[in-house]
């Protein structure tokens, strides 16, 4: 079958390699979309990161291997001990491996489990015909949700996680930096749990653009209005009950930080390249936090595959599809250009 695969610094091979096969416990997938994540990004330019360069411990891969962990496709096989999924279902894949039993997995919070692994980083991906994975990582997709909205249900699960660490409801207020692919995940998931009063702070004029077509109502751009004066106005001096930091620059948190109230929360759900100095000072006088966000649960998808089945969440205007043989190009580097916002790759 033909898949991209990754052998390290900018160097993604589409080839052809040997077709996995389906052991007990496992089902085969046949991909219907797998999207570009920006750790793909950071693995495909500056790593190997995340990849292993030795055998990882759960699953026993190591570079070279297959990329691609936000999949959805259709069970083709389904191996012996395999019962709560059966061929034809469509799913999406939730892929994270854990042990099981560290403190944070006995705990339920497999999501930082000590020695966590993700299918197509630490294991053979979706960016390929077929990817095999155990079957408990399967969720059953309703038939209103189709491939290009079941390959967006990890990364949305992302944002819905970081969303629920908010821990604001109806009738509070909000405000995300950054209106990627995450941060515009965190917008519909905020709407999705009741809140309305929403403040978006993108630079980008095209992002900003693309998250006001989806109907966020506020919308501003950091270089022409403080975002820390312009959510105090909004929200009459009492700052905002959440704060979500899907952009990862000094900026971002720090004005972040500005725009809390008292004793709130700003979740960390970017990824981080370098250590960023923070006022703690900020943390001090309001008895403020921050919080780190890390993955998602089943609990998560369960949410999302609800409120995609229920016509919640929509691409116009920020998906796009390629072919796995321009992935690189039409993937990867347009991407990183800034030409494209959310990339799913076709194989």
């Amino acid at each position: 079958m033909r898949a991209a695969v990754y052998r390290g610094r900018e160097e993604l091979v589409v080839e052809d390699v040997a077709e996995p096969a389906c052991s007990a416990g496992q089902i085969k997938v046949k991909v219907g979309y797998n999207g570009i994540c920006g750790t793909d990004l950071h693995e495909y330019y500056a790593g190997p990161i995340f990849v292993p360069t030795e055998p990882h411990p759960l699953t026993g891969y190591r570079l070279p291997l297959t990329m691609g962990h936000e999949f959805s496709g259709t069970v083709v096989e389904v191996g012996a001990d395999v019962f709560d999924v059966a061929v034809g279902d469509h799913v999406a894949i939730e892929p994270v491996y854990r042990c099981g039993k560290c403190p944070p997995c006995l705990a339920g919070h497999y999501n930082v489990c000590r020695q966590i692994g993700f299918h197509g980083l630490m294991a053979p991906g979706g960016m390929a015909e077929y990817s095999v994975v155990p079957s408990w990582m399967a969720h059953r997709l309703p038939a209103s949700v189709g491939a290009e909205l079941g390959a967006l249900v990890e990364p949305m699960s992302v944002a819905y996680h970081a969303a629920r660490l908010g821990e604001v409801g109806p009738g509070g207020s909000a405000v995300i930096f950054g209106a990627g692919p995450i941060g515009i995940g965190i917008w519909f998931a905020l709407r999705g749990i009741g809140v309305e009063d929403i403040t978006v702070v993108e630079p980008s004029e095209t992002r900003r653009a693309a998250i006001a077509g989806l109907g966020a109502a506020d919308v501003i751009d950091p270089t022409e209005i403080d975002p820390a004066t312009h959510v105090m106005q909004r929200t009459g001096g009492r700052g905002a009950d959440a704060a979500f930091d899907a952009a990862g620059v000094k900026a971002s948190v720090a004005a972040g930080m500005s725009c809390l109230g008292a004793r709130k929360r700003l979740i960390a759900v970017a990824i981080y390249e370098h250590p960023l100095q923070t006022e703690l000072l900020q943390l001090v006088m309001r008895e403020s936090a921050i919080q780190g966000s890390l993955c998602y649960t089943a609990d998560d998808y369960g949410a999302v595959i609800d409120l995609m089945a229920r016509g919640h969440y929509d691409t116009t205007g920020w998906v796009e599809h390629v072919p796995l043989e321009q992935v690189v190009d039409e993937g990867f580097a347009a991407l990183r250009a800034g030409r494209k916002m959310k990339v799913l790759v076709d194989p």
